[in-house]
């Protein structure tokens, strides 16, 4: 599959905490970097997610807000 996406992130799967619609699923990158994502429990059953599987986290954005107080 190509993607128009350049941020392409492979790691392990650490954690999958379902809720009733949205799972969050943590995938750890090494150098105790970890990114977290919110998807639908669907897509965690379709993409087979487990811990101890390997992931790729894709990020296509143009720009990142960070803010703090």
């Amino acid at each position: 599959m190509k993607l128009s996406a350049r941020n392409k992130l492979t790691g392990t799967v650490m954690g999958i905490e379902r809720g009733a619609v949205n799972s969050t699923v943590q995938i750890d990158l090494g150098g105790a970097v970890i990114v977290t994502a919110m998807i639908t429990n669907a897509s965690v059953d379709d993409l087979g997610l487990a811990v101890g599987k390997t992931a790729h986290a894709i990020i296509k954005a143009s720009d990142v807000m960070v803010g703090a107080d």
